[in-house]
């Protein structure tokens, strides 16, 4: 997922715009920022790096990590994580369970238990259902979490999705013109973009091109089954499991672009998409506020209502 066209800093007409690209999170992130203060994307950068120390699960230190660690007696965190772990709990109810934060435990037994990059094809591979969130206990006043025993929360891309929406209402609320958060492909604009026609935004196809839509306020995410892809001694893996079964999503579909209107809601519906299959797609999609694109594993695209008022070009070949 990228913006097309921008630098690291420019200037167009009166307004500065200011980008940074590296990595965080596990991935690549792009942060632009149209009328702010000079130095607003770095600003905004080391906030990536802030709520990666809050909700990594890669780092030991984390406070959701703490709270893993910790379950079976309540744990006292931060607002921020006490909003995200509550968020990551609603959208399991609001998806009827499709969408499971306690998928953690599957994704350790299959063998995805560091950052992907290290990740090696000798894992041992397990599989179990996801425990559900039975037990799991919010207090939001005296700001603790307590897991029951042997259960453990994943927040994966719901964090991404997080962080690029709560740094866009941040820069625009202390008087940026502008913003664009693309954290691995959960990307969130708001405001003016640099051009003042809107923001026009790649998104990955599975054959190697890209589309490109146009966003003025809202997100935009991909997910794909092709993509983060291991060997255990269960067979081929990839990162979107099942919480009914712990193993790899079974889904006819490739890849999934949703667009809506905050980056975390558009990452739990595409995982929530990909469940569905390309039979449910409409309705797991469509019925909740959203639109997007799919492509089935045998090549189809399937276009949801509503996808082509964000100004879909044809798609690009590279």
């Amino acid at each position: 997922m990228t913006v097309l066209g921008l630098g690291s800093s420019i200037e167009d007409g009166s307004r500065h715009v200011d980008a940074v690209t590296g990595r965080a999170m596990g991935t690549d992130v792009h942060v632009i920022v149209v009328g702010g203060p000079s130095g607003s994307a770095l600003d905004a950068r080391a906030e990536i790096d802030r709520y990666e120390g809050l909700w990594s699960r890669f780092r030991s230190d984390s406070e959701l990590s703490v709270v893993n660690a910790a379950a079976g007696r309540p744990t006292v965190v931060s607002t921020a994580t006490v909003d995200a772990i509550a968020y990551a709990c609603d959208a399991h109810h609001e998806t009827e369970g499709v969408f499971d934060p306690t998928v953690l435990s599957s994704m350790i037994d299959a063998g995805y238990d560091r950052d992907f990059s290290s990740l090696s094809d000798d894992a041992p591979g397990a599989a179990a259902p996801a425990p559900g969130l039975s037990g799991v206990t919010i207090d939001r006043a005296a700001r603790t979490v307590q897991l029951p025993a042997g259960v453990g929360l994943d927040l994966g891309g719901i964090a991404k999705g997080l962080t690029a929406d709560l740094i866009v209402a941040a820069v625009l609320e202390a008087g940026a013109a502008g913003c664009c958060v693309n954290i691995g492909g959960d990307l969130r604009v708001g405001g003016d973009a640099p051009s003042g026609d809107g923001w026009l935004v790649d998104y990955p196809l599975v054959d190697g091109g890209h589309g490109r839509l146009t966003l003025q306020d809202g997100a935009v995410c991909t997910s794909a089954t092709t993509k983060r892809r291991w060997r255990s001694a269960l067979g081929n893996e990839h990162h979107i499991r099942s919480p009914r079964t712990g193993q790899s999503l079974d889904t006819d579909l490739a890849s999934l672009t949703v667009v809506a209107a905050r980056a975390a809601q558009a990452d739990v519906l595409t995982k929530v998409g990909l469940a569905a299959g390309a039979a449910g797609l409409e309705r797991a999609i469509g019925d909740r506020g959203a639109t997007g694109r799919a492509v089935t594993i045998a090549g189809e695209e399937i276009v949801l209502i509503g996808f082509d008022r964000f100004h879909v070009e044809a798609p690009v070949r590279v």
